[in-house]
Order: structure tokens, then sequence, then C-alpha cells
């Protein structure tokens, strides 16, 4: 028995070595081509008008993006202004009626406070120019004024139209009279 266990176990590494042949033999058998210049050129081409294609879908669609965001890039103020020309005609309807000074008054006051806090909270800060030193960079001068007070001279006396700053960039030059 034992001489027939040997055998079995040889016989079993030739199949397995036959098979590792086999498998050899067949991959030889299938031998590949290069492919030929046309071939090749085709392929380029195609892979180049494929990226070209891609590149062109890519641009329009962010052109297009580029374009919505533009149109709409107020949208978010305008809606938060909505409320306040609200409370401008509430205003308007109540005061034809009203004969209460003070309380049209107070009622105004409430919705410069509320249009002025929405400003601020949107980026937009009032420049305080006047009694400092002009400056060309945030400052326009309509007129020079002559002062007696040496102080004074080369600053700004008068704020004619205030300016503003968006996110610490100027949004309007400040309208000043200078000191001479």
């Amino acid at each position: 028995m034992a001489v027939k266990k040997k055998s079995e176990k040889v016989s079993t590494e030739n199949a397995v070595e036959n098979k590792v042949d086999d498998q050899v033999v067949s991959e030889e058998n299938t031998i590949k081509e290069e492919p030929t210049q046309e071939e090749k050129y085709n392929e380029l081409n195609n892979r180049f008008l494929r990226l070209y294609a891609e590149f062109e879908n890519y641009r329009k669609r962010t052109n297009k993006e580029r374009l919505d965001l533009i149109t709409n890039a107020n949208s978010d103020l305008l809606k938060d202004l909505v409320p306040i020309i609200d409370d401008f005609e509430r205003a308007i309807a109540n005061n034809v009626e009203s004969n209460d000074i003070d309380g049209i008054k107070e009622g105004f006051s409430l919705i410069y406070t509320k249009y002025k806090g929405l400003l601020q909270s949107k980026g937009l800060k009032a420049m305080d120019a006047k009694g400092n030193l002009f400056d060309s960079e945030l400052h326009e001068a309509i007129a020079n004024l002559p002062t007696e007070d040496k102080k004074m001279k080369g600053k700004v006396i008068d704020d004619v139209e205030k300016g503003y700053f968006l996110n610490d960039k100027v949004l309007r030059f400040a309208k000043v009279v200078v000191g001479q």
C-alpha cells in the first residue's frame, strides 16, 4: 500500500506540472498583435475629441453658473429689504389719518434704525471723517475753507456726504470740506 500511495502522489504532481505547462502553452499561442499606426492615431484622436468635448461642457457649465451667480447676487439683500418697504408702506398709510407728530417721528426713527442695522449686518459701515486728516484714498474734497485754527489745517472740517465702507473696502468716498 505504501508503494501505491507514493505512485499516486507522483501522478498528482505530474498532473499539476502538466496543467502549468498547458497554461504556458496556451499563453504562448495567444500572442497579441501590435496596433497599427492608423489604429493608434484613431484611438488618440478619439481620446482627444472626448477630452475636448468634456472641457467644452465644463466651460459652458461654469459660464452658466457664473451668470446665474451674478444675476442673483443681490437676492439675499433684497429679501431682507422687503420687510422694511412693508414698514414704510404701513407708516405712510397710518400717517395719512394721524395727527400725532411725535408718533410719526418715532415710527420713521424705528424704520431708519431697522434699515441701518440690516445694512450693518451685511457689512456696510459709515465713515467717520470729521476732524480726521484729509486722505484722498477715503475722501473727496469738494471745497477748501480757510481756517484760523492751525490744528484744523489739512483736516476735514465738515462732511457734506457720508462715505461708506463695505467689508473694509471703500464703497463711497466721503465728500468733505477741508481746512486750509
